[in-house]
């Protein structure tokens, strides 16, 4: 009774609750008013119910207390190598798993691994070290990706039985065809893209899923496709065979013929020497470069007559490889790419609807005033890199293009811009020509023009003729780099956005430098011949929207004499970028030959007291205005000069290769040269013919050789008229000098 009494002043006022009829939004005892917090593994973000992210996590283990309503769960990006059965096999509900990028290998993949995944639909182990595929996967997966594995086999129902399956990745693996099974795709016939790209395959997979409309094959050993193997797969539109080994007895007239629905065929990279037969009509993009085609065929082109991409780069086509008949039925073809064969002329008969030529790269050297006419809507024509001259580029080639937006003559021989230029151009690429002159007739009427391109030619700033630039009111990108302009050209275009003078010889910008080009952005003057004070402060007032102003590389002087730097350790474009470099010491090092890639425009280069003991004449190439090279202290023998080395220095007037091991004086010195030093080498022995090369001499050093009495030839200095001092001094005995009475300083027997 008294218990009784208790319980009831506990209880709070109202009526007792009945039991199964509480107040569902009040707790029970023990209970939060929260809802509890769903469970995450340790490390891992879980936004929704049913997603756990724990990628990135650098994991060891597979992560525990992952809720059974996990869909979609992410392991991408860590250090797994096995997956535990017990783990996977109450994430029944699981609908995506990725596992790209770990360490996972066959061994550590039981084969019941997937087993209990009866919802799995798209599966990631890209990039792990399984060496097989998983024996079984589950029948509900739509995507599976298997790619940069080391997978050489899968089974049967890896990927067969699978009706939702809709695309498989196994790129990048050892797959040889042993390793595929007939039935590996069986009862999956919905499958549309399957890349086995980058494996080891041999011939072309039979029992193909019939449903496939993109396949890759790229990467392979594929030297044949065996007959009927693409014939039941008539809904595919992207096939790439391209880097294989496929040749014309690899192919028949039927392999290509039974798929209907195919747009797309790359069968770049093999040693193809003709088109093949067969091909569909529905192709519209054919891909054929780098294989070893030397003409085609008009019959190999008839059946795909709605192509619009045909790509023949970097094959064997000579002068005969296109004639006229055999673009006749590509009546639609929208661009050919041609680069990089050998071909002497344009095709004739171009397609009328052609709207982009691709030609670099080839033998191209003339252009007639008919060459173009067929293709009146021609938008792009690219033939740079041929041997087109100024003399035989017609000067109504162009007239009929009133579509031409892009002209690329770049690397050719001309001397001038070509005459007739349409209109409606847009990009105008003439750099690496010979360009020696710019008229404003040259560029008259071409008021469109955006981009003009004009780099590594020869012009000088008198080359470039007053008004040149007056028609050009839409020129935004300017580049006359690698020219001979002294300072910026007056008169710049007013849209002008970016102007490229690097690598010239600009000594100086003025105040009014850019007085017409408001709208300058981009200023590129690297490698000129600037210093700190040749730029005016004003030169850059009034250009309120300039963003980049290069100034780098204009260096004239380095001296890295004396230090321990290896012709190995020398990269070859160390220097490629001071072009404004004018003496560069690396005397006192220890390198084995001439260094590559220098400046053009040296004047001085010391590489005394180095290792040398080699000079070829690509050593010295383009160094045409070099005047001082000092070579003295190294291990040069006159079989270590190869001939034609002193060839193109035409401006020398100082050589020193004293201190060698030289036993004669080298032949074919440069015509410029003043000073001569030999002393410290091994002469015993000066012929008539010694200097003949060499009329403007006028200092000669042989002190220190073995020069005896007779030793050199009377008429050894004969046509020297300027030779002013001759040093035999320190020979193994007297020397007597005899010069032409023509010298009026006559030097004493031993020295001067």
């Amino acid at each position: 009774m008294q218990l009784s009494l208790l319980l009831l002043l506990l209880l709070p006022p109202g009526p007792l609750p009945v039991p199964g009829m509480e107040d569902p939004d009040f707790p029970h005892p023990g209970e939060s008013s929260q809802p509890p917090p769903r469970a995450c593994p340790w490390r891992c973000s879980c936004p929704q119910a049913d997603v756990v992210d724990c990628a990135g996590l650098d994991l060891h283990e597979f992560p525990d207390n992952i809720t059974r309503e996990t869909r979609y769960l992410s392991l991408q990006n860590n250090q797994l190598r096995e997956l535990p059965y017990n783990e996977l096999s109450h994430l029944s509900a699981l609908r995506t798993l990725n596992l790209h990028n770990n360490f996972i290998s066959s061994e550590g993949l039981p084969d019941e691994a997937f087993e209990s995944l009866g919802q799995l639909q798209h599966l990631y182990v890209a990039h792990n070290q399984l060496s097989v595929a998983p024996q079984f996967l589950p029948r509900s997966l739509r995507v599976a990706d298997l790619a940069a594995n080391q997978v050489t086999e899968i089974f049967s129902l890896t990927f067969g039985e699978k009706p939702a399956l809709r695309s498989v990745y196994l790129h990048n693996n050892q797959l040889g065809n042993a390793g595929l099974p007939p039935d590996a795709f069986q009862g999956s016939e919905a499958i549309t893209t399957l890349s086995l790209s980058s494996n080891r395959l041999s011939y072309l997979p039979p029992s193909l899923p019939t449903s496939l409309e993109r396949l890759g094959l790229q990467n392979n050993l594929i030297s044949k496709v065996p007959r009927g193997a693409l014939s039941r797969q008539t809904q595919l539109r992207e096939l790439y065979l391209q880097h294989n080994q496929l040749t014309d007895s690899g192919l028949d007239a039927t392999t290509f013929s039974k798929l209907h629905s195919l747009e797309y065929l790359d069968l770049s990279h093999n040693r193809l020497t003709m088109v093949p037969a067969g091909l569909p009509k529905t192709l519209t993009i054919l891909h054929l470069g780098r294989n070893r085609i030397r003409q085609v065929e008009a019959a190999r082109l008839r059946g795909p007559g709605g192509l619009r991409y045909l790509l023949l780069q970097h094959n064997e086509l000579g002068a005969t490889g296109l004639p006229a008949r055999a673009l006749r039925p590509l009546r639609n073809l929208h661009a050919l790419h041609l680069y990089g064969n050998q071909l002497e002329h344009v095709p004739p008969a171009l397609p009328r609807r052609l709207w982009a030529l691709l030609m670099p790269h080839n033998h191209v050297a003339a252009l007639g005033a008919r060459d173009l006419a067929s293709t009146p809507g021609l938008a792009e024509l690219n033939l740079a890199y041929n041997r087109l001259t100024s003399a035989r580029l017609h000067h109504r080639a162009f007239h009929r293009l009133c579509a031409l937006r892009c002209l690329d003559l770049a690397g050719n021989q001309l001397t001038q811009v070509p005459a007739g230029l349409p209109g409606g151009l847009r990009t105008l690429r003439l750099q690496c020509n010979q360009l020696h002159t710019l008229e404003p007739e040259s560029l008259a009427g071409l008021g469109e023009l955006q981009e003009l391109r004009l780099a590594h030619n020869r012009l000088r700033i008198g080359d470039i003729g007053p008004g040149t630039w007056h028609e050009l009111q839409a020129l935004q990108v300017l580049d006359l780099s690698h020219n001979e302009l002294s300072f910026v050209p007056p008169d710049l275009p007013e849209a002008l956005e970016e102007l490229h003078l690097q690598g010239n010889r600009v000594g100086h910008v003025g105040p009014e430098a850019f007085l017409s080009t408001p709208r300058l952005r981009v200023l590129i003057l690297r490698g000129n011949r600037l210093h700190m004070t040749s730029i005016a402060e004003e030169a850059f007032l009034g250009l309120p929207h300039l963003r980049v102003v290069d100034t780098a590389d204009n260096l004239e002087q380095l001296n890295l004499a004396y230090n321990r730097l290896t012709s190995a350790r020398l990269h070859h474009r160390a220097f490629h970028r001071l072009c404004a470099l004018r003496c560069l010491d690396l005397a006192g090092n220890q390198l084995t030959q001439v260094p590559a890639g220098l400046p053009g425009g040296l004047r001085t280069l010391r590489l005394q007291c180095n290792q040398l003991h080699t000079l070829e004449p690509e050593s010295l190439a383009g160094l045409g205005e070099l005047q001082e090279l000092r070579l003295a202290h190294n291990r040069l023998r006159i079989g270590d000069i190869g001939p034609g080395t002193w060839h193109e220095l035409q401006a020398l007037q100082v050589l020193d290769l004293s201190h060698n091991e030289l036993s004669f004086v080298p032949p074919d010195l440069p015509e410029a040269l003043e000073e001569l030093h030999l002393q410290g080498n091994r002469v015993g022995h000066v012929g008539p013919e010694a200097f003949l090369s060499t009329p403007r001499l006028r200092v000669l050093i042989l002190r220190g050789n073995r020069l005896h009495m007779t030793s050199i030839a009377e008429e050894a200095f004969l046509g020297l008229p300027h030779l002013r001092v001759v040093d035999t001094a320190d020979n193994l005995e007297q020397v007597l000098v005899r010069l032409p009475s023509t010298t009026q300083h006559r030097p004493r027997a031993g020295g001067s």
